[in-house]
């Protein structure tokens, strides 16, 4: 079989308990048709990391340490290695010992093969040992799995893994802008965007503890819905991209009626408070939509395009307002009368929005 060059980013940041047995873990799976380029990614550690890659760099002549001045994420270390990576193929490789090197032989022959462009690693398809450990913590990831597969059209049954190979002029060819965990979902999103030949396989578990130095939290979850959210609702099909902004149309008609409640309990005739509270609401609705939904598109520096968005809100408040009334004439509530002629009133400010404010064919996301 003809030799290849592995390049394997190790993002490092506070690792020192377990960046040397990773780095010699990984040596092992050297062979002579395989050989190994290994980047070491220092994102400014605080502890002993830097010295310790320092240190293997001298002892293996196929160890180069790039070190960050300022911590930036593990995304934004892996764009950095992704940079100097000088291999046929790339695969990411986290400093703490969860994953097995070995399983690095088996995700590239797909790519040797020519079979595929990216290979991705699956802790929940393997058969091979599995430390058992936090319920909420798989649960959570099969739920994005889920979200990002929803969005992306791939059947992966592990999004959030770490272990991800690409072929070297793939993983180049992708701007990438995620600084922490984020990076995950962005890149399996731009991946599926630009169809690429992606394959799945099982890959063995170690995991580790918060008290072993587990960094990922709940708010780095929150991230991950709203990257999924951010690199593939731009280029989503119609149906999606309004089933986003009813579910957003929603929300905003809840705040709509809580202003206008709150503006009436304070005495504010119906004639203002009405107006004012969809005010409210439109605005969250157009940031929530122009950041997410149409985020491609969004042409901040445009006048007439912003004035359009603000007619196209107003009228959509006049509707809100008159119907509100007509709704109350006719038996309705304050209440339900509000949350159902703004909700409405949001709605029907897609098509609008879509077609005539944000209506540049979207950049192909691999591209922004």
């Amino acid at each position: 079989m003809k030799s290849v060059l592995l390049s394997i980013i190790i993002p490092c940041y506070n690792e020192e308990k377990t960046l040397e047995a990773c780095a010699k873990g990984i040596q092992t799976i050297s062979s002579q048709d395989l050989q190994l380029e290994i980047i070491i990614v220092d994102d400014a550690s605080t502890d002993n990391s830097f010295a310790i890659a320092s240190s293997l760099s001298q002892t293996f002549n196929n160890i180069r340490v790039i070190r960050h001045e300022i911590n930036s994420g593990k995304g934004a270390a892996l764009r950095t290695g992704f940079t100097h990576a000088t291999g046929d193929f790339v695969a990411v490789h986290d400093a703490d010992l969860e994953y097995d090197p070995r399983d690095l032989v088996r995700l590239i022959e797909p790519l040797r093969n020519n079979q595929a462009e990216v290979v991705i690693g699956s802790r929940f398809l393997s058969g091979d040992a599995h430390r058992v450990l936090y319920f909420w913590h798989s649960l959570g990831n099969r739920l994005l799995t889920f979200l990002s597969n929803m969005l992306t059209d791939l059947n992966l049954s592990d999004m959030e893994t770490c272990y991800k190979v690409f072929k070297r002029e793939v993983i180049q060819s992708i701007t990438l802008s995620e600084n922490r965990f984020g990076f995950e979902p962005e890149i399996v999103a731009k991946v599926a965007h630009k169809r690429l030949r992606v394959y799945e396989i099982g890959v063995s578990y170690h995991g580790r503890t918060y008290a072993q130095g587990k960094k990922i939290g709940l708010k780095d979850g929150f991230r991950a819905v709203y990257c999924i959210l951010k690199y593939n609702l731009p280029t989503a099909p119609f149906v999606l991209q309004l089933a986003a902004f009813v579910t957003v149309s929603c929300l905003a008609a809840l705040v709509n009626c809580a202003l206008f409640l709150g503006l009436s309990g304070l005495g504010a005739q119906l004639s203002w408070a009405a107006p004012i509270a969809f005010a409210g609401s439109a605005v969250l609705l157009y940031g929530i939509a122009s950041a997410v939904i149409f985020r491609r598109n969004a042409q901040w520096n445009t006048p007439i395009t912003s004035a359009l968005a603000l007619i196209i809100l107003a009228l959509c408040c006049l509707a809100s307002h008159h119907l509100t009334l007509l709704l109350q004439n006719h038996g309705f509530d304050a209440v339900p009368a509000r949350l159902l002629a703004g909700g409405l009133a949001l709605v029907c400010s897609f098509w609008p929005l879509k077609y005539l404010v944000f209506h540049e064919k979207p950049a192909p996301p691999w591209t922004s």
